[in-house]
C-alpha cells in the first residue's frame, strides 16, 4: 500500500516541534506567497490608474494655463507693434490649439 504525502503531512507536523513545523509551512508556502507578490508589483489597480491620470491631467491644465498667459501678453505686445512678439504669439497659439484638446472640458457649475 502506497503512503499519499497528504495524508502523511499531518502526522509529520504534529510528531515536529512548534517552530519546525512553522518552518515547514513557510516553506511550502513561500512559492505562492512569492507569486502573488510578483503579480501585485507587475498590476496597476484602478486607484494606482486614476491617480496617475489625475497628475497627468492636472500637469496638462498647468501647462495650458503658462501658455494662455504668455500667448495674451505676447498678443498685447503684437498689438502695439512689437514684431517678433507677434511671431511668438503665432507660435504659442498653435501650441494652444494642439494642447487645449488634450485637456478634460468641465461645465461651469451654477
Amino acid at each position: 500500500m502506497r503512503i499519499n504525502l497528504a495524508m502523511l503531512a499531518p502526522i509529520v507536523m504534529l510528531s515536529l516541534s512548534g517552530c519546525l513545523a512553522k518552518t515547514v509551512v513557510d516553506v511550502a508556502t513561500a512559492p505562492v506567497r512569492v507569486a502573488s507578490k510578483t503579480v501585485d508589483w507587475a498590476t496597476t489597480s484602478q486607484s494606482e490608474s486614476d491617480e496617475k491620470r489625475g497628475r497627468e491631467v492636472r500637469r496638462r491644465e498647468e501647462q495650458l494655463g503658462k501658455l494662455q498667459r504668455s500667448y495674451e501678453k505676447h498678443r498685447r505686445q503684437c498689438e502695439s507693434g512689437d514684431a517678433a512678439a507677434c511671431n511668438v504669439a503665432r507660435s504659442e497659439y498653435e501650441q494652444l490649439g494642439n494642447l487645449t484638446p488634450t485637456v478634460p472640458y468641465e461645465p461651469r457649475r451654477r
